[in-house]
């Protein structure tokens, strides 16, 4: 049998994969087990922002498994508490960190913190619990998180689902306020939706919910799985709007491929958890914190800088584009996190690109998602172009 035949035979069916079948990748490019190069403008979901099997990333992490990979958290391992110091200092003065494997279980450690904290700083009717989330959100699949996702389509064979989630508009002010009660103990956001369909907040809004959570001393929780570690320009999301949250969550690419997870609480709550509140058996794995810290080393302002040209640069070409091909409704998204919203459906033209030797990808059935490594280059960018022109052109002629 094939890989392809393994997979069908041995794996329960919770993917819906592609065609190609990976043999080797390095730094934007993967190459299939033909031997064909393929430009990605995915990274595995936004994980390996750094590049495909970076060198440094690499280095770090072989020569801490030479050293050792697991000892548990009931002992001090450096690649932890280093990765915990370096996150802090770079995040916001008095906060502390929790780091865990994945996005799901970093979301659902702030979640756990928002609850504490909400039993600890009752309102005058009592334990606070409830949480504010938005329609078009998407924190996880487990089943917490998965109920912290503001999208029915998720939701379907699993309810029930846990209680107390409630969801506004985002870019909405007016929705947050009338789902506020005396219950509420946090609002909970994705500063720029990812996996429903590249949608960024305005300035205007963020800050007032910033105001809006200080004014009625609610958290405020930023989901940065898919947008940190300098997606959208900045090493957080948040950065970009001149705020602060009081938790932000990292996962996705802060090991540019490796498992790790991290929810960093602000100085109001940061000392919520003691001892036994919560725990993770591979949380902070030595390994993957040793190549977290390349990857921090690696996203420093100079390299920032690079990607935001290239962002603005590839933003350009395709409100081209748009301007062109009337099947595009728009171009929205904040860095190198992209979204061209369609008036069809995408799955065809992310296979026709595929075929080409781009690899991009659909979310919410229309809007094609462009999540390129952050060291992608303008040559790069011309050659991902000239083919979504070519796909444009194809699906017109159908």
């Amino acid at each position: 049998m094939n890989i392809k035949q393994i997979e069908d035979e041995y794996f329960m069916h919770t993917y819906k994969r592609g065609d190609l079948v990976v043999k080797e990748t390095k730094n934007q490019f993967i190459w299939d087990e033909n031997g064909r190069k393929y430009l990605d403008f995915f990274a595995g979901i936004s994980v390996c922002n750094v590049g495909h099997c970076n060198e440094a990333v690499i280095k770090a992490a072989k020569k801490q498994l030479d050293s050792f990979s697991h000892v548990s958290n009931l002992y001090y391992a450096p690649p932890q508490i280093k990765l915990g110091e370096e996150l802090v200092k770079r995040t916001f003065p008095g906060a502390r960190v929790f780091l865990s494997n994945s996005g799901a279980e970093a979301n659902e450690c702030a979640i756990k913190i928002a609850r504490k904290w909400g039993f600890l700083n009752p309102s005058k009717e009592g334990n606070r619990y409830e949480i504010i989330c938005f329609f078009n959100s998407f924190h996880g699949r487990t089943l917490t998180t998965l109920s912290a996702t503001g999208q029915d389509k998720f939701h379907k064979f699993f309810k029930p689902l846990q209680e107390k989630f409630v969801f506004a508009e985002i870019n909405n002010m007016d929705s947050v306020k009338k789902l506020a009660n005396n219950r509420t103990v946090a609002i909970m956001i994705e500063p720029v939706q990812g996996e429903g369909g590249i949608i960024p907040s305005d300035e205007t809004f963020l800050k007032e919910l910033r105001a809006f959570c200080d004014d009625n001393n609610f958290l405020l929780i930023f989901d940065e799985i898919q947008c940190g570690m300098g997606r959208t320009g900045k090493l957080y999301a948040f950065e970009n709007y001149g705020i602060k949250p009081d938790i932000v969550t990292l996962a996705k690419s802060l090991a540019n491929g490796l498992p790790l997870g991290a929810s960093i609480a602000g100085e109001k709550c940061a000392g919520t958890f003691l001892c036994g509140d919560h725990g993770s058996t591979f949380g902070g794995n030595p390994v993957s914190c040793a190549a977290a810290l390349a990857v921090l080393n690696i996203i420093n302002s100079e390299f920032l800088n690079n990607s935001l040209k290239i962002a603005e640069y590839l933003r350009i070409k395709l409100e081209n584009l748009k301007d062109k091909y009337s099947v595009i409704k728009c171009v929205r998204g904040l860095g190198l996190m992209i979204g061209m919203d369609l008036k069809i459906n995408g799955k065809d033209i992310v296979n026709y690109c595929m075929d080409k030797g781009l690899i991009i990808n659909c979310t919410n059935d229309t809007v094609l998602r462009l999540l390129p490594p952050l060291i992608i280059t303008k040559k790069d960018v011309d050659f991902a172009v000239k083919i979504l022109e070519g796909a444009l052109k194809w699906q017109l002629t159908k």
